[in-house]
């Protein structure tokens, strides 16, 4: 099954991999940022290797997002978006995982997991025979 990770960071310090410029990262000492950014980067290449990640991307800054609807036929597109939360999303993962525990584990490893939130959300087919 296949499964979205939503990963979130704060706008502030927005410049990919987010946790490379998060305060409380930066507060680490030296040995302890330099091994969370290994462990990021062997996850990455472990669920390259096995097949589980299938796809993967970072997002632009949220200023330069534009929010579309669409009322009575009229589409209208505002800057965005400008949610009154500290996080937003920053990029995600697409994985291919046997087991809803292992996405959760992947999402878990990801090291923004540890300073805001990586959501896990199964993708249905078109069907929709998963729910």
């Amino acid at each position: 099954m296949k499964y979205l990770l939503l990963i979130y960071g704060n706008p502030e310090n927005w410049r990919h991999p987010l946790f490379l410029r998060d305060p409380r990262f930066l507060a680490l000492p030296e040995h302890e940022r330099e091994e969370l950014a290994r462990r990021a980067e062997s996850v990455h290449r472990e669920i390259t290797e096995s097949g589980e990640l299938v796809f993967a991307a970072a997002l632009a800054d949220p200023p330069a997002t534009r929010t579309v609807t669409a009322r009575d036929g009229v589409p209208v597109a505002t800057d965005g978006p400008y949610l009154e939360t500290k996080e937003q999303l920053a990029g995600y993962m697409v994985v291919e995982c046997d087991t809803p525990e292992r996405a959760a584990e992947i999402a878990a490893s990801v090291p923004d997991a540890r300073y805001a939130a990586v959501e896990v959300r199964p993708i249905m087919s078109t069907g929709g025979e998963e729910m």
